[in-house]
C-alpha cells in the first residue's frame, strides 16, 4: 500500500488548534481542536490498520521519542543514544542497571510492546508505574483501573482524554504517566492491537493546574475540566497523530529497501535479523542469533549497510548498533 499522506488542510489546521489555546475558552474554538484532533487520529488510524511488517519498529521508535521527551522532562540529560544504550547494551531482565532514565524507555516500550488489552490492567499499570519510578500499593491501583475503566466505558473524546490525565494526577502520578495512560486508552477505544506512544513526546500540553481532590465520578466524566487545557490537549494528540504518521511514511521506504535487498543476502539467518529489524527501533551487533556467529552477523551488518538498507546508530567503532 502506499505511504500515508496527510491532506494539506489538516497539517494547516493543526497550527492554528494549537494557537487556539490562548484565545479563550470558547465553545466554538474546543470544537475546531476536537475536530482537527479527530481528524488526525482518523489519519492514524488508517496507518496501524494496515498492519505493515515494520509496525513494531515504528512503534518502537515513536516510544524512544516519548522517553527522550520524559527524560528532559525530568531534569536529566541523557539523549535517544544515551537511552538507547541504556537498555540495549545491558543485560536482558537487569532492570537496575539500565538506570532511572533507562527505565523510563522501558515504560514506553511497554506501551508499545504489549497487547494494548492488557495495558490497563493492574499488573501491567503496577509494572509500568514502577518502571516510571512509583511503588503504588494495590488500593492505589485498583482506584486508577477503576478510574479508567469508566473514562473507557462512555466517556466523549475530550472527557477521554482530561479524564485520563486528571485520574493519573488524582493519584500524585506525573504528567508523563497520564500520557502513558492517555495513549493506552485511545488504542483500547479504538480496537487497536498496540497503543502507538503519541503524548509522552510533546514538550508541552495542556495546563499545569491539578484538579481538585474530587470523587472518582468526576475524574471519570472529566465534568470540572478546564476547556483550555482540553485545548491543549486536543491540540498535542494532533501534533503526535501527525508526527507519528511521517515517521511511519519514513520507515516505510526504509523498510522497502530492506525488504527489496533480503533475497541478495545469503547469510544463514538472514531472514530472522530482517525480521528483528523490522520489529525494533534497533538491534546490537552482539545480538544472539540462532544460527549465527558474532562474526556472520557483523558481516551481514555491514553488507546491509554497504546496500543502504540498515543504518549504524551509535556512530562507535565498536558496541555497534544498527537499525531501519
Amino acid at each position: 500500500m502506499p505511504s500515508a499522506t496527510v491532506p494539506g488542510w489538516l497539517r494547516r489546521a493543526i497550527p492554528d488548534a494549537q494557537s487556539l489555546a490562548g484565545k479563550g475558552a470558547g465553545p466554538n474554538a474546543l470544537e475546531d481542536v476536537a475536530i482537527a484532533a479527530g481528524a488526525a487520529i482518523g489519519a492514524l488510524d488508517a496507518v496501524v490498520r494496515r498492519q505493515e511488517r515494520w509496525a513494531g519498529a515504528w512503534r518502537q521508535r515513536l516510544a524512544l521519542s516519548a522517553a527522550a521527551a520524559t527524560v528532559k522532562q525530568a531534569g536529566r540529560v541523557e539523549d535517544e543514544s544515551a537511552l538507547r544504550d541504556a537498555v540495549l547494551l545491558t543485560r536482558p531482565g537487569d532492570f537496575l542497571s539500565v538506570g532511572p532514565a533507562g527505565r523510563l524507555l522501558l515504560a514506553w516500550r511497554r506501551l508499545a510492546a504489549r497487547p494494548a488489552e492488557d495495558l490497563l490492567k493492574e499488573k501491567c499499570l503496577a509494572a509500568g508505574l514502577e518502571e516510571f519510578g512509583y511503588a503504588p500499593n494495590d488500593e492505589v491501583l485498583g482506584e486508577l483501573a477503576d478510574d479508567l475503566r469508566q473514562i473507557g466505558a462512555g466517556a466523549g473524546i475530550v472527557a477521554t482524554l482530561t479524564g485520563t490525565f486528571m485520574a493519573a494526577e488524582r493519584h500524585g502520578f506525573a504528567r508523563a504517566v497520564g500520557a502513558w495512560l492517555a495513549d493506552a486508552l485511545l488504542a483500547q477505544r479504538l480496537g487497536w492491537t498496540h497503543a502507538v506512544p503519541l503524548l509522552g513526546a510533546e514538550a508541552a500540553f495542556g495546563t499545569s493546574a491539578r484538579p481538585r481532590r474530587s470523587a472518582a465520578s468526576s475524574v471519570a466524566t472529566g465534568i470540572e475540566t478546564d476547556p483550555e487545557r482540553a485545548k491543549g490537549l486536543l491540540a498535542a494528540q494532533a501534533r503526535a497523530a501527525l508526527r507519528a504518521i511521517d515517521l511511519s511514511a519514513e520507515l516505510e521506504r526504509r523498510a522497502d529497501r530492506l525488504l527489496a535487498v533480503a533475497p541478495k543476502l545469503r547469510a544463514k539467518a538472514a531472514d530472522l535479523v530482517v525480521g528483528k529489524l523490522l520489529s525494533n527501533d534497533a538491534i546490537v551487533a552482539s545480538e544472539q542469533i540462532a544460527g549465527m556467529s558474532d562474526r556472520g552477523l557483523r558481516r551481514l551488518f555491514d553488507r546491509l549497510v554497504e546496500l543502504g538498507a540498515v543504518r549504524e546508530l551509535s556512530g562507535r567503532p565498536a558496541f555497534r548498533i544498527y537499525g531501519l
